[in-house]
Formats: C-alpha cells, sequence, structure tokens
C-alpha cells in the first residue's frame, strides 16, 4: 500500500480518460473509474499522462481531472503529470496539484527539444520548487532526452527527485540505479517488462492495463515484487499479450478498447490519435475476451 512517506510506492495505474461520444470528458465516470481502481486493489492514480491524452486537454480540463481524481479518493493516492513544454508551466501543474491536495507529482524531462544535462538539471529543479516530492519519467523514445542512471543518481542528490518511471525497456538499468542511488525508488514504467524490474527491486509501477483488469494485474506486481515465480510467471505469459500494448503507439487505444470489452467505460480518442485498424482491433479484442475467458477480469 501507498504510504505518507512514499506515497508513489505500489501500483499507480496511469488513467485512461473517459470520453463522450463528442470527446467530451465524463468526469462523473472517470471519478467512477478512480474508485474503482482503488476498489479492485490499486493503491492510487496517476491522472494527465500520456494515457490519459493531456497533451489534448485545455487548462481547465486537466486541472479539474487532479480534481476529480481526489475527489473520489484522496490526495494521497494521486500523483498527476506536470509535463509541459516550460519549466515554469510544469512549475505551474505542480502547484496546482498541490494546492489540490496532491502527494506527488510525476514529471517528464524538456520534450521541446532535445535538452542538454544542464536543461535537465535546471528543469527539476525549478519544479521542486512547488515542494512535493517529484517521480521522475524517464520516456527516451518519445521526449528524446533519456535519463541515464548517472543523470538520475544526480537528480536524486541534489534533492530534485524522489524516485523515477523508467520506460527506457533496458531493464538492466536497475540494477546500476540501485548502485548509484540506492535510496531512489525504481518504478516499473512499461507494463510489458514488469516481471524482469520487479525481480529487479521495483518500489512501484506506474500501470497502464489495470485500468481494464486490475485484480490480476495487481496479483501479479504482488507476486512479482515478492519473487513467487511460480504465481508471476503463469500470470505473465496470461497478460503479456495485452501488457505489451503499453509499449506501442497504440496504446491509449488498446487499452481503451479493452476497457470497453470488460464493461469498463474507454471511449473514443481525440485526434489527432485515431482509432485502430481492423486488424490491430481483433487482435486486442480477442487478446481481452481470452484474458476474461481465463478468469483475468
Amino acid at each position: 500500500m501507498t504510504t505518507s512517506l512514499r506515497p508513489w510506492r505500489g501500483v499507480l495505474v496511469a488513467t485512461a480518460l473517459p470520453l463522450n461520444d463528442d470527446l467530451s470528458v465524463n468526469y462523473d465516470k472517470y471519478a467512477e473509474h478512480c474508485a474503482w481502481l482503488v476498489e479492485n486493489g490499486c493503491d492510487g492514480v496517476v491522472p494527465n499522462g500520456s494515457l490519459g491524452e493531456y497533451q489534448v486537454l485545455t487548462p481547465e480540463e486537466r486541472a479539474k481531472v487532479v480534481e476529480t481524481a481526489v475527489a473520489a479518493i484522496g490526495g494521497e493516492r494521486v500523483m498527476p503529470g506536470v509535463a509541459a513544454y516550460g519549466s515554469a508551466e510544469s512549475r505551474r501543474w505542480a502547484e496546482q496539484a498541490r494546492d489540490a491536495g496532491c502527494a506527488s507529482v510525476m514529471l517528464l524531462p524538456p520534450n521541446a527539444y532535445r535538452a542538454d544535462e544542464r536543461s535537465v538539471l535546471a528543469h527539476y529543479a525549478e519544479v521542486a520548487k512547488a515542494g512535493l516530492p517529484i517521480v521522475a519519467y524517464n520516456n527516451p523514445i518519445d521526449t528524446k532526452v533519456d535519463l541515464v542512471p548517472e543523470l538520475l543518481a544526480t537528480l536524486h542528490a541534489e534533492g530534485f527527485i524522489r524516485a523515477v518511471k523508467e520506460f527506457s525497456g533496458d531493464v538492466r538499468r536497475a540494477y546500476q540505479l540501485a548502485e548509484l542511488a540506492p535510496e531512489l525508488d525504481l518504478l516499473i514504467g512499461a507494463d510489458d517488462v514488469l516481471l524482469e524490474l520487479g525481480l529487479a527491486g521495483a518500489k512501484g509501477w506506474v500501470a497502464g492495463y489495470p485500468n481494464a483488469l486490475p485484480r490480476a494485474s495487481v496479483e501479479l506486481y504482488r507476486a512479482a515484487v515478492a519473487g513467487d515465480l511460480a504465481t508471476a510467471k503463469k500470470l505473465y505469459e496470461q497478460l503479456h499479450p495485452l501488457l505489451r500494448w503499453d509499449s506501442k503507439v497504440e496504446f491509449v487505444q488498446a487499452i481503451k478498447l479493452s476497457m470497453d470489452i470488460v464493461g469498463r467505460h474507454g471511449g473514443p480518442v481525440r485526434p489527432p490519435r485515431v482509432p485502430l485498424l481492423p486488424e490491430q482491433e481483433a487482435v486486442v479484442r480477442a487478446a481481452t475476451e481470452k484474458a476474461v475467458a481465463a478468469g483475468l477480469a
């Protein structure tokens, strides 16, 4: 479970955002979704991440999403994404999260251009002024900025970050991070390397597929970090056909489709995202229905 000292630990779901047919945000369904995730074993939520389509929300929508999550499950369980093109804007979003009652935030490096190390350090230093613990988000695939273990260790030593959501896919980094910054919490950032990073000492999982399959996903995570390979490996094999979509370009559409199939409300996506191709939808649908048939929903 989360704690007041390290609220980013455990299974924190990067929440998909339910949209109506006219692409407006359905805040009532979002509140219900956050509560449902906690009821099904998840420790908290991460609104306004990429899965939450934050880049295509208005400032008013983005703020209300955070406030809705806090009202539904309490601020200690809510870790908003505060990414923005400018450091000042990211700091304002961190302040908004603080004022809404959140206990931590998640922050990408500068992503308007390929930032150098000095720019990365200045960015995290600026946002840290908001006073909330920061979980760095390393996604070199999308941002073109790689928070390598040495840089993460420096950010941690300076007091700018407390944990990192690691999405590089390079599980070898877990061991180097543990050597360079043993007090820096490693969070699993990609669903399809969960077992590997769980066994490597991860303290949490910023997760995608629990949006559709929370109970089985939480059981998998708990078994992985406990070293229960008999339980974890079987679940991992069953869920991996879905988990791997978290690392694909179409991850938002895939997860929302799985939500719809299991009776949740995923709904459409906002442009420039477009619906899955028929052949992609067929793959996701078949994998989701197989998971449901196996009792994983």
